[in-house]
């Protein structure tokens, strides 16, 4: 149940500035040696929202050159995407990897 909450509460992010991050990464800190798949999931996700930070900032960079904006709108439709497949596969006990992810924490 965590691991699936390290994933929804990245939806932080649209009601607080860094939620997205901030939420799984409290999460992740009291739960993660609890709980194995909390450790694994906690991980995926701050890697992943730390990852579409990073795509979202290039998005706006490149919106003054006019492809920025599509990239945008496709960034943050493959983050709810992926972010609604990881928490339903985590609910399931399911180790699920983000693809596109940059992993800082490991």
């Amino acid at each position: 149940m965590w691991a699936t909450f390290c994933h929804l509460g990245t939806f932080g992010g649209y009601f607080v500035p860094f939620g997205s991050i901030i939420v799984p990464l409290v999460i992740w800190i009291i739960q993660k040696d609890n709980y194995p798949l909390v450790d694994d999931q906690g991980k995926e996700a701050l890697n992943f929202q730390i990852s579409i930070f990073i795509y979202k900032l290039i998005s706006l960079i490149l919106v003054f050159v006019l492809i920025g904006i599509p990239l945008l709108i496709g960034v943050m439709g493959f983050d709810l995407v992926m972010t609604i497949i990881a928490s339903i596969k985590a609910n399931e006990g399911i180790r699920f990897r983000y693809p596109m992810t940059i992993r800082f924490i490991k």
